[in-house]
C-alpha cells in the first residue's frame, strides 16, 4: 500500500514538473493562440428560467417536481424561503417534545 502511495506521489511530481515545463507552455500557446475561455454572468432568474424550462420538458408526472416547479416559478424567491424556515422550525420543535416525551417515560 504505501509503495502505491508512493508511485502515486512520484507521478503527480512528474505530472506537475511536465506541466511547468516552457515547451508545454509553448504548446498549450500553439494549441490555443487566443484566449477562448470566457467568463459569462447570468442572473438567477435567467438560471431559474432555464432550470424550469428543462424540468417541464423533462416532466414525467412526478409530484415532486411539481413542487420544485413552483418553487422555481415564484416571482420572488423570498415566499418560499419563509415556507421552508417554517418547517425547519416546525422539525426543531418536534425533537424538542420528541425529547421531553421521552424524558416523561424515563
Amino acid at each position: 500500500r504505501k509503495a502505491t502511495r508512493a508511485e502515486e506521489l512520484l507521478a503527480l511530481a512528474d505530472t506537475i514538473k511536465l506541466l511547468n515545463d516552457d515547451d508545454s507552455l509553448e504548446l498549450f500557446k500553439k494549441a490555443l493562440p487566443s484566449p477562448s475561455l470566457m467568463q459569462v454572468q447570468v442572473t438567477a432568474k435567467e438560471v431559474r428560467q432555464r432550470a424550469l424550462s428543462a424540468l417541464r420538458s423533462a416532466r414525467r408526472g412526478d409530484p415532486r417536481m411539481d413542487m420544485v416547479m413552483l418553487a422555481l416559478s415564484g416571482r420572488s424567491g423570498k415566499g418560499f424561503e419563509k415556507v421552508l424556515a417554517m418547517i425547519d422550525d416546525m422539525v426543531t420543535l418536534l425533537g424538542k417534545e420528541q425529547g421531553d416525551d421521552d424524558d416523561k417515560k424515563a
